[in-house]
């Protein structure tokens, strides 16, 4: 059997992987007409079928899976290859892919990108802001960000982030004829601003400690949310409570649109982590990326409860 393209090959996996033409079309620069050709002479070469297509779906078909998981990796170690040689050019060169929640993004990777690309223009990132718990090998990420305790033991983890804590904020319309809760159980009588999450599949359980005590709160509320920037703007507009990380309100805080209550029961937890295979064999560029979001400053941690990624990637 002669050769197939490796361009074929290339525009099969990206279609299998994405489970769309349209998503596959947009990722390789080509039109969906074109890409389509692409897999059907692919397939009359082979003499097989490789994708099932309907007007709703496309997934592999059972010889489709088997080409997805002998060629897919394979091809995946030759782009790692040719990334790792760009340490032989005199500035590092490549693409970094990294997933992270809204304000993992926002507060940390930003921050640190926008000092370092100026200087390094060969090296490109791309930045997807992901609410779920995203699998970085199948997904063909170089890494990922996620609070500490939350990274599998099977992966490299790198600190990039301070020790972070919650707040309970409204705006002061909205204490004007409310009492301000005293404990975690207070906030049942009140309107909160809800977070629904990706991962879990329903409302958000806002969770507190004092004391060696662990408690949680299924809170009720007329708005229902799943980012930082709308249940921000609802409590400023004096809409109810909202739970949201400190460092995100604290210059409403400190201007005093905003409130802060239950502070007591929102002690502080470690940072965020980026993280990536321990079998990965790092570019230069992914080298330098790393460096320049590794947290260099005081360590400190306490409470860390399982679930407190969400409130943050929410």
């Amino acid at each position: 059997m002669p050769r197939q393209p490796i361009n074929d090959l290339i525009a099969f996996l990206a279609v299998a992987r994405e489970r769309s033409f349209t998503k596959a079309a947009a990722q390789l620069g080509v039109s969906q007409s074109a890409l389509s050709h692409t897999i059907r002479g692919l397939e009359a070469r082979l003499g097989l079928r490789l994708l099932t297509r309907t007007t709703r779906s496309v997934s592999p078909t059972e010889a489709g899976e088997r080409l997805l998981l002998s060629i897919g990796p394979r091809l995946d170690e030759i782009d790692r290859e040719l990334a790792a040689l760009s340490e032989f050019r005199d500035k590092p060169a490549g693409t970094i892919r990294i997933t992270a929640g809204e304000h993992a993004a926002d507060r940390i990777l930003w921050p640190a990108l926008e000092r370092l690309l100026p200087d390094y223009p060969d090296v490109h990132v791309e930045v997807i802001v992901d609410y779920g718990l995203t699998d970085i090998v199948s997904e063909r990420y170089d890494a990922g960000v996620r609070l500490g305790e939350q990274v599998a033991k099977d992966m490299i983890a790198v600190r990039i982030g301070p020790d972070m804590r919650m707040a309970v904020v409204g705006a002061p319309s909205y204490f004007a004829t409310r009492k301000l809760p005293l404990m975690p159980q207070d906030l049942t009588e009140h309107n909160c601003i809800n977070l629904r999450l990706p991962t879990h599949g329903g409302i958000y359980a806002w969770e507190f400690e004092k004391d060696g005590r662990e408690v949680k709160v299924r809170v009720e509320g007329q708005l229902v949310f799943n980012t930082i920037a709308l249940r921000l703007s609802a409590a400023l507009g004096g809409l109810g409570l909202a739970y949201l990380p400190e460092d995100a309100v604290a210059p409403d805080l400190t201007s005093g649109q905003l409130v802060q209550v239950l502070k007591d029961w929102c002690p502080p937890f470690a940072g965020y982590h980026l993280y990536y295979p321990s079998r990965r064999q790092t570019s230069p560029a992914f080298a330098l990326v790393a460096d320049a979001l590794r947290y260099r400053g005081p360590r400190h941690r306490s409470f860390h409860p399982a679930s407190l990624l969400s409130p943050f990637d929410g």
